[in-house]
């Protein structure tokens, strides 16, 4: 009686134990589910480490196309930072697809305007964004490697068979049946071969391991399609369509798949049932059976795989554009013209740049290029990366940082913050001219019109071969094909270059030791220098930015610089 007790007792406490986890887990479910209704807009907090980045680029690496944003640009514009500014994904196949889409500005508006159905169908439908922003919640990341790597890493385990599963399954057959015929050699037998079947799985074992992570996401993978595809969403009945097929394609992958990834085996939570289970796998390779069946079905439906991260990733990319168009408060929908035999245009107001917090917006309006001059930390850079970065974000998540954006569609390229390459050998110059010399190879092979931006064409050489290289460069820059932004210290070339840009200018105001700065840009070309100046604000000894300036007047009003002699040195 006393154990019927006790095990009455233990079998309470056990049930209390679920019911505790069970409530703990509906509890944690509904307290999230309240925080994506209320925090919608506000990025959630994640540290993101370096190598992250490697992996989140890698969907965009597999499904690049030309008219991507490539690396040069990218970093010129800090995107890995505006990437995070919009990162509201909580999947790895979210990221991944919103990280492509910042590189692969479209260049057909079709796909723009689909997204923009999508990106407002969920800011307008809470209850469904939020359905499917929890489903993506479970679907989760894939921790230090993108899906994508995982998949690769799947040829290395080359051509695999059961035969020799099947073998070890037949000899404890066999053993157990000659128990019965001579019961101490059927022991032995039995022994022997569950020895050598412990032995043989655990090579095998260690071998798969690595792999059983992406087993597992593309098992998520087809429970969130199972669960989106149950939402009723209009505008993506062609993508349900795709998610129906891919996923009915691989119905026997889920068959029988807890022999690999079943809780305990996962967590290694010391469940009674998960260690029994253990025991049966390594007597049968049960496990090893299913991972090569399920091997199988991966290798053989790799693109419905693809074609399911894909649609899944797209879904929950428009929602995060959604959340950060709510973030921003203020900003427009691009309108796009088709170029006919016109010359390419935009036209914008109030633009803003995405990674600076109240910036002062600026409007432009253009049809050839722009060559803007002004002091030194007056704004040029940051106006050439503003049009730069709207640009991109006009092309693909359909969003500008301003007022008013009209243009055509461009394949967007820059050179502008560029450093030497000591490891291959290349100079300031040489990094210079590479750069600039791809984007001209980018306006002589595209039929689309190209914007390029520029920041101090040659910076790394002399002055008289700088201006005379800078400006047949940017003349080239310049045809009916191209809009090209540039800024340039080099007054001399607002003159050369009069027939076929417009000049602007930044400008600041100097009142005594102090400097300041409108940041706004404007016609004509700049008028006035502040270098020594700056020099005298920021303590430098009298005698030298009194000389400098004389210096300098001189050379305005000769056209020559003079020697000097031994004593202005001292």
């Amino acid at each position: 009686m006393e154990y019927v007790v006790f095990a009455v007792v233990m079998a309470g406490i056990i049930l209390l134990l679920m019911l505790k986890g069970f409530y703990d887990y509906r509890k944690s479910e509904k307290s999230f589910i309240q925080k994506l209704h209320s925090d919608y807009g506000r990025l959630p907090e994640r540290e993101y480490k370096p190598e992250q980045f490697a992996n989140i680029s890698h969907y965009y690496l597999k499904h690049q196309g030309e008219a991507c944003i490539d690396d040069i640009t990218w970093n010129d514009l800090n995107m890995d930072e505006v990437f995070k500014k919009m990162n509201y994904t909580y999947s790895a196949a979210g990221e991944e697809y919103l990280y492509y889409v910042l590189r692969s500005p479209c260049l057909r508006e079709e796909e723009l305007l689909h997204r923009e159905e999508l990106i407002e169908y969920f800011r307008n439908h809470s209850d469904q964004r939020v359905s499917c922003q929890f489903i993506f919640s479970r679907l989760g990341r894939t921790g230090k490697f993108s899906i994508y790597d995982y998949l690769d890493y799947l040829d290395q385990l080359g051509s695999r068979s059961n035969l020799s599963h099947y073998i070890a399954m037949v000899l404890i057959a066999a053993a157990t049946g000659a128990m019965f015929v001579d019961l101490p050699m059927g022991l032995v037998a039995l022994v022997c071969v569950l020895i050598y079947n412990n032995i043989s799985y655990f090579k095998e074992k260690s071998e798969i391991d690595p792999y059983i992570v992406s087993f597992a996401y593309v098992f998520r993978l087809l429970d969130a399609v199972k669960k989106l595809r149950a939402q009723k969403i209009p505008p993506l009945e062609e993508e349900f369509e795709i998610l129906r097929k891919s996923s009915a394609s691989m119905s026997g992958y889920r068959r029988g798949s807890f022999l690999v990834m079943s809780g305990g085996r996962m967590s290694g939570s010391g469940n009674p049932l998960d260690m029994l289970l253990d025991f049966i796998r390594m007597g049968f390779h049960l496990d090893l059976i299913k991972f090569n069946q399920m091997l199988s079905e991966v290798r053989g439906h790799i693109s419905e795989i693809d074609d399911m991260i894909t649609v899944s990733g797209k879904i929950e990319a428009m929602i995060a554009v959604g959340a950060y168009r709510q973030a921003l408060g203020e900003y427009c929908i691009p309108v796009f013209e088709s170029q006919n035999e016109r010359s390419p245009l935009i036209d914008a107001e109030a633009l803003a740049h995405p990674l600076i917090d109240d910036a002062v917006r600026n409007d432009i309006s253009a049809r050839r290029g722009v060559l803007i001059t002004g002091s030194n930390a007056s704004g040029k850079s940051t106006f050439l990366k503003t049009v730069a970065l709207n640009s991109i974000l006009a092309q693909t998540i359909h969003t500008c940082l301003g007022s008013k954006y009209r243009a055509v569609m461009f394949q967007i390229i820059s050179s502008m913050s560029l450093k030497d390459d000591v490891q291959g050998g290349d100079s300031y110059y040489m990094a210079e001219i590479k750069s600039l010399k791809r984007i001209l190879d980018r306006i002589a092979s595209e039929e689309e019109p190209v914007l390029c931006f520029v920041d101090e064409v040659l910076r790394g050489t002399n002055t008289v071969e700088r201006i005379a290289a800078s400006a047949q460069i940017l003349k080239s820059m310049a045809g009916q094909n191209c809009i090209c932004f540039a800024a340039t210290h080099d007054i001399e070339l607002t003159h050369l270059l009069e027939e076929q840009y417009d000049n602007y200018h930044f400008s600041e105001e100097i009142r005594g030791d102090d400097i300041s700065f409108s940041y706004r840009i404007m016609k004509g070309r700049a008028s006035t220098r502040n270098a020594i100046k700056l020099l005298d604000i920021m303590g430098y000894e009298p005698v030298i930015t009194r000389e400098a300036e004389s210096m300098a007047a001189e050379f305005l009003r000769s056209g020559r610089w003079h020697r000097l002699d031994a004593a202005s040195s001292k």
